[in-house]
């Protein structure tokens, strides 16, 4: 069995997981062809959905993050995220959802910096970079792609719904880690 996180977007991040939580796979995969102004065409679509059947095998415990609130292209992220999931349901799997705030804040990181009355919003690389640093820190994983660390992070958040649903002990423990998986596990109900 394996944990299986996706970061869906123009360029995918996908990583699985295996029983002790081990990277077996890691990849940001991206449609092939050139971009449209402002999207993406269905040719690069149908090639990433091709890529991520390729990359899904049966019985995978799958999380994948729902599109962000308020996102500028609309249309585009619509269409990634309804061709990502029946590609997931095409394979026979059942996937469950996490939110990008829910997945930001699994490793801590709140999209705030400063002490309070003077908090700042953390800005898009900034938020970036802090959720990377917060990866490498709590669970020492690393890589160059921002849409491959939050899969990780998904992954790890796949990885221990199924711990939780099992009745078997956690390995991500802490408060809002915890509160976050029951969270998902509660929505499935």
């Amino acid at each position: 069995m394996r944990f299986l996180g996706i970061d869906p977007a123009t360029k995918t991040g996908v990583v699985a997981l295996n029983g002790r939580g081990e990277v077996v796979l890691e990849v940001e995969l991206k449609g092939a062809g050139k971009a449209e102004k402002g999207g993406i065409t269905i040719a690069q679509l149908v090639d990433l959905e091709n890529q991520l059947y390729q990359v899904i095998q049966p019985g995978d415990e799958t999380v994948i993050e729902q599109a962000a609130a308020g996102t500028q292209k609309g249309i585009t992220t619509g269409m990634i995220h309804g061709g990502l999931r029946s590609i997931i349901h095409r394979k026979g799997l059942v996937y469950h959802e996490i939110n990008p705030l829910q997945t930001k804040k699994y490793v801590g990181v709140t999209g705030w910096k400063g002490e309070a009355g003077s908090k700042v919003r953390l800005k898009d690389k900034e938020k970036k970079a802090a959720v990377s640093k917060a990866v490498q820190e709590m669970f020492g994983y690393h890589h160059k792609s921002d849409n491959v660390v939050d899969a990780y992070i998904i992954a790890r958040a796949a990885w221990n719904l199924f711990l939780l649903r099992e009745f078997k002990p956690l390995v991500d423990t802490h408060p809002f880690q915890v509160e976050i998986i029951q969270g998902i596990l509660d929505k499935a109900k």
